[in-house]
């Protein structure tokens, strides 16, 4: 939500609109048309969560996942961010659904924030959607929501049952009250693959030296564990939520991801470790690592921590302007092919180029994480960043998905035009290629500012048979009153 607020928690003012951008210059022919799935706000009139030089950006959806059922591929589910802040979450959460194969979508509102029917009148924001379907087509999503003046946080989840068009008020898995000392943040869920009503969530849990926020303001002393919750029966509730991964002063991970090995049961958990380390109160960085753990007895407990390679992202920002843009820089997103077990994880990355620009990075592991590829570029190279990535197999073929900014002209200030692209391997990520575009050019100054122009740290991929469910942000260039949209679109390599 906040990305790490330990290391880059400075806001900017938001961004003047740009002009209509010309929509000329992809470069290849979409899959299948791109769909916009999401409509008007469904918290139009919603004015609770505004704090000090905050902006709200209604109608603008970001940060999307997406979740086919394995029990039914028509249906399909996807989550984003409702209406931006500037300074952190969204009035609230709200999914997209389809149960006849994307000819038609509803669209309903989580329970997540005190915007939504239901939703919890303590808590006037919530971010970082997420949403995965179990084997008996229980649906599983959950948020961070908190207050957009005040301290109180929570990671909370709900079920659905009926595809998506309902879901059960909300159960707290962790819950920060009446402190600035904690924040839970970066949650995701994963139901088990063949445990019908296990499901897995994951979140870090920031903790500064005490409560008071002068102090922390001023501190350099924190730490960031990973925490974890399970469901066994669809939601109803869940276990004590527990650390497990911990860390030690100015240590922290963000990100945490859990797959599951459908063969063995064994629990992986992805996530990005951040080492600070020095003496006398000046960390050293030692920077952002790729990393996970893994549980062979469903996340009872756990291995010690594996770095498999440093995530060596130098940030995005616009090419001709230098205006910041907020991307995935330090999350890295796993995928796991079902059938072999075979694991991949995907980052941003400017290794392959001087260490000038983020490129997108993947590593592989035929051995259950005892040994790593050496990480490869995945994305075409054009000179300009290309960032958030997502990776799944379908099938066996291991298919990614990114933004970049290969339409961008030398001069032009006015706009920043941004494709989104799909590239796919058949053998085991040794090589891509096939590459689709898959929508844009856009401009990404229409975008929320929030820190950067922004779409999401993550976006949504899904294997829905021998092809891939992408839902991804678009924004819709040069207008204020509708800035984005969540993109509905099929992969095939």
């Amino acid at each position: 939500m906040f990305k790490t607020t330990l290391r880059r928690a400075g806001l900017l003012t938001m961004l003047p609109a740009a002009l209509m951008l010309n929509m000329g210059g992809a470069s290849a022919a979409p899959l299948s048309p791109a769909e916009a799935v999401s409509g008007s706000s469904p918290f139009a009139s919603c004015t609770l969560g505004s704090a000090p030089g905050a902006v709200n950006y209604l109608n603008a959806e970001v940060e999307p996942w997406v979740a086919v059922n394995p029990t039914n591929s028509s249906n399909i589910i996807g989550a984003w961010q409702q209406d931006r802040w500037s300074d952190g979450g969204a009035h609230g959460l709200v999914v997209g659904y389809t149960t006849n194969g994307e000819k038609t979508w509803g669209e309903t509102p989580q329970p997540f924030s005190a915007c939504a029917p239901g939703g919890p009148s303590r808590y006037d924001r919530a971010s970082d959607p997420w949403v995965s379907i179990g084997p008996d087509g229980t649906a599983y999503s959950v948020s961070i929501s908190f207050q957009g003046v005040g301290p109180d946080n929570a990671v909370l989840a709900s079920t659905s049952t009926d595809g998506g068009a309902t879901w059960t008020a909300p159960a707290a898995l962790k819950e920060d009250l009446g402190t600035t000392q904690f924040f839970n943040d970066k949650e995701s869920v994963t139901a088990d693959p063949t445990v019908s009503g296990t499901a897995y969530a994951v979140w870090d849990r920031l903790v500064s030296p005490n409560g008071n926020p002068r102090a922390n303001a001023h501190t350099s002393a924190y730490s960031g564990p990973a925490w974890f919750a399970k469901t066994t029966d669809g939601g109803a509730t869940w276990s004590p939520a527990t650390a497990i991964v911990p860390t030690a002063n100015r240590e922290q991970t963000i990100g945490n991801q859990i797959v599951v090995d459908p063969r063995t049961g064994t629990l992986y958990d992805f996530f990005n470790f951040i080492l600070n380390t020095g003496p006398n109160g000046q960390p050293t960085l030692h920077g952002d690592n790729v990393a996970f753990v893994k549980s062979t007895d469903g996340g009872a407990s756990w291995s010690a921590p594996q770095v498999l390679a440093n995530l060596g992202s130098v940030g995005v920002t616009d090419p001709n302007t230098g205006a910041p843009i907020r991307t995935g820089d330090i999350i890295p997103e796993p995928a796991i092919d079902p059938a072999t077990g075979q694991l991949y994880v995907v980052w941003q990355d400017a290794r392959f180029n001087g260490g000038h620009y983020d490129e997108v990075a993947i590593s592989t592991s035929s051995d259950g994480g005892a040994t790593w590829s050496d990480p490869a570029r995945v994305n075409t190279p054009h000179g300009v960043p290309a960032f958030t990535p997502s990776v799944r197999v379908a099938n066996g073929t291991v298919g990614v998905a990114y933004y970049d900014f290969r339409n961008l002209t030398a001069g032009n200030t006015s706009t920043l035009p941004t494709d989104y692209w799909f590239t796919s391997s058949v053998d085991a990520a040794g090589s891509f290629g096939n590459e689709r575009h898959v929508h844009g050019p856009w401009d990404m100054m229409t975008a929320p500012n929030a820190g950067g122009f922004f779409v999401g740290d993550y976006a949504g991929l899904a294997a829905v048979g021998s092809s891939f469910a992408s839902l991804s942000i678009q924004a819709n260039s040069g207008t204020t009153t509708n800035p984005t949209d969540a993109v509905y679109a099929t992969l095939r390599r």
